[in-house]
């Protein structure tokens, strides 16, 4: 028999929350007679620990895909997605440019070295490009006082056939807390950037969700906006839950009860006894640890469902195996089900923030020896 433990990953839920964000930016855009922002659908970190074929299937309807690695792009064009795939942090040497051209792949260019590089080579088609500005995240893009003369530069190499359409693009440090650094993002962007033409990205999925920021942009020409963890059923505000946003987890991770024990007022658990039981109580021990992915730094307390029973994890997650409290659990035995996030279990932020990380974090690290499991 298989060691009990797998990640499910639901298609129809990924496609509802996908679904979820555009009704959301359709009926805005109707009440504010305005057109839709079309919809980059992040799949970075292969879908975010989804898996890029099943992204592809279950966000078809996106108008675009953005992500990171070429390996990645090529499969979702084999796969059969015809729409644009955006590259977010572009090309990373001169011979990549070879690869957008062939596969419709559009570009972020951030850097001076990016357009040295397409100045230095000739290609079959030419390739699309977003122009990133750094407006205050500090990471990548251009400064604003540098951005019109590297637009200048692309520009000429779109005269010359090299590149594309051209469009504008920053990226958000804080617009999950709601406060005035995002609208100084915004109010930049637009001043450095509103005379020159083509569409404009902006929105990650904090903003995407908060439609005063997209709605700050004039209509034409096109907004692209670019949500990830929200579409994988997570939130990206602390204020917020997942549930609130009509949001349904893309995966669920479960395993089983490997093993049932009683244990005295006095008796620690796991290594380093980080849990002293202080009255007699009822341990069951999981096939789910650090190595699976689950967090080693979750805490007790961090919740967990057993047959169907909201309870919480016991003292230190060990590699393949972790503790929990069957207290509240009646009559459990081994091969019970075990929820350690998703459907029918704790959400994936839930755990995220008992164990001082983000939903992200747990979906991305969920370990390949587990096996996946896709609903379609």
């Amino acid at each position: 028999m298989p060691r009990p433990i797998s990640a499910t990953i639901s298609l129809p839920f990924l496609t509802h929350n996908l679904a979820v964000i555009h009704d959301q930016l359709n009926r805005i855009s109707i009440e504010h007679n305005r057109s839709r922002p079309k919809i980059w659908a992040v799949i970075k970190a292969n879908a975010y620990g989804h898996g890029i074929e099943n992204a592809v299937k279950a966000f078809a309807q996106a108008d675009g895909l953005a992500m990171l690695d070429v390996d990645e792009a090529i499969v979702c064009r084999e796969k059969g997605w015809a729409k644009p795939i955006l590259m977010l942090e572009g090309f990373f040497n001169a011979p990549d440019i070879n690869l957008f051209s062939q596969y419709s792949l559009d570009a972020t260019v951030h850097c001076r070295d990016q357009i040295d590089m397409l100045a230095g080579v000739s290609v079959k088609n030419p390739v699309n490009v977003f122009l990133k500005l750094n407006t205050g995240m500090n990471r990548l893009g251009f400064a604003p006082e540098a951005f019109n003369a590297a637009w200048q530069r692309v520009a000429a190499l779109h005269t010359q056939g090299v590149v594309g359409d051209m469009g504008k693009m920053t990226h958000f440090a804080r617009a999950d807390e709601r406060d005035s650094l995002t609208q100084k993002q915004i109010s930049l962007l637009r001043h450095v950037t509103d005379a020159l033409p083509g569409p404009v990205s902006m929105c990650n999925s904090a903003a995407t969700l908060t439609p005063d920021y997209w709605l700050s942009l004039p209509d034409a020409p096109a907004q692209w906006v670019r949500p990830g963890i929200c579409l994988y059923g997570s939130s990206p505000f602390a204020h917020l839950s997942s549930q609130r946003l009509g949001l349904r987890p893309g995966m669920t991770l479960r395993s089983q009860l490997i093993s049932v024990r009683d244990i005295q007022a006095g008796e620690g658990v796991g290594y380093g006894h980080m849990f002293v039981a202080d009255q007699p109580m009822r341990v069951g021990v999981v096939a789910c640890g650090y190595a699976d992915g689950y967090p080693r730094h979750a805490t007790t307390g961090t919740p967990v469902v057993v047959k169907g029973v909201r309870t919480r994890l016991l003292g230190r997650v060990s590699m393949d195996m972790l503790a929990v409290d069957l207290g509240p659990v009646p009559e459990p035995s081994v091969g019970d089900e075990v929820v350690l996030w998703g459907e029918g279990g704790p959400g994936v932020d839930e755990v995220a923030v008992a164990a001082g990380t983000i939903g992200y974090e747990l979906l991305c690290a969920v370990a390949p020896r587990v096996p996946k499991v896709v609903i379609s």
